[in-house]
């Protein structure tokens, strides 16, 4: 917090600082016990009628009445990740786009409409990075008109919590009534202690291959995947799908997904089943990818992951990933172009 030389807490931010990180203190409530208070760290998305938003890092909205407040500064960008790949979120974005590229896209200025007949909203949504080159009303208009035509409701994925990011535009959605139906994480992390586990883990035999036959699609969690969502689980600049031979020559007992673009990895698909859990087999699939995405020259990797997804999670970090940024899908108030795409978004060990 800003203290002043005379020892007393200082607001110094104003409504002119709309668009920066800040970090403010405010009155929370008055007692028998004295005064509470709370601290609240993001970017400060608005300043109007005496009242705050701060939208942090998880893309949640404080709001703050300005007589509330007691303290309050401008703050550096976020730092710099202490460990793991450095990369910027543009770089993320971009690079996340291309492995789970849509089957149609145009653009508008900087953003890029993206579908794929409905499956998955990362393919089926508007992709900002930048500016539209129209103002945001229009751009949004625009921006249902071109789903709506393709019988699709009109999403935009925007992200927030890294330098760089769109706090800004997703409090101008929800101002507008866009409503957020999905929030997850983008974690990184080097590939070389991954692929180390392949030794350790339990997973037996992974088979390696540049597509994704009959026995893989049967353990995929989507049924039923039709030949657009062929076209996106397919595309990508360097694709391999890992698969752990069941009994028999039935289903597989694991599957996942990698994309190699660049010194960067993808990871996705990557599902086991209920009854072989606890075993090594997600690790392994995992190790295995590692291993041949090093030999094609990445050094990173990236994944998604739900906040509710706690196995995954608890891999991942295991493995030596960590949060990046926090994103989000908007979708169009009263959007009535028809069925959303399916909900699973991200797709990891079970």
């Amino acid at each position: 917090m800003e203290i002043s030389a005379a020892g007393r807490l200082v607001v110094r931010i104003t409504a002119a600082d709309v668009g920066k990180r800040v970090s403010v203190r405010r009155l929370a409530e008055t007692g028998g016990t004295g005064a509470k208070f709370t601290d609240t760290v993001g970017v400060l998305t608005s300043w109007t009628d005496g009242v705050l938003l701060i939208t942090q890092k998880d893309g949640r909205t404080v709001r703050i009445a300005e007589t509330s407040l007691v303290a309050g500064k401008v703050v550096p960008p976020a730092p710099a990740r202490r460990r793991g790949p450095a990369a910027s979120y543009a770089e993320l974005a971009r690079v996340a786009a291309r492995a789970w590229p849509p089957v149609e896209s145009e653009r508008l200025g900087d953003w890029e409409l993206r579908a794929a007949g409905g499956f998955t909203r990362r393919a089926n949504s508007v992709l900002p990075l930048g500016d539209p080159g129209v103002p945001l009303d229009a751009a949004l208009a625009a921006v249902r008109r071109w789903y709506g035509e393709r019988g699709l409701p009109a999403y935009v994925q925007t992200a927030t919590g890294a330098e760089g990011t769109q706090e800004l535009l997703c409090a101008e959605l929800e101002r507008r009534g866009w409503v957020r139906e999905v929030t997850a994480e983008l974690w990184t992390g080097a590939l070389a202690p991954v692929a180390d586990r392949a030794e350790g883990a339990g997973g037996g035999r992974v088979v390696l291959s540049r597509t994704a036959d009959e026995a893989w699609l049967a353990r995929y969690q989507r049924k039923g995947v039709s030949e657009v969502a062929l076209k996106v689980l397919g595309g990508g600049p360097s694709m391999w799908f890992a698969s752990v031979p069941g009994e028999g020559e039935g289903v597989p007992a694991a599957i996942g997904r990698c994309v190699v673009d660049g010194r960067w990895a993808s990871f996705a698909a990557v599902e086991v089943d209920p009854a072989l859990r606890r075993r090594g087999l997600a690790t392994a699939v995992m190790a295995a990818l590692a291993g041949r995405a090093l030999e094609e020259g990445a050094a990173a990797g990236w994944l998604q992951v739900e906040s509710d997804n706690t196995g995954a999670r608890e891999l991942y970090a295991r493995l030596g990933f960590a949060p990046h940024h926090a994103y989000h899908h908007y979708r169009a108030p009263e959007s009535a172009a028809g069925p959303a795409p399916k909900p699973a978004e991200v797709e990891g060990p079970s």
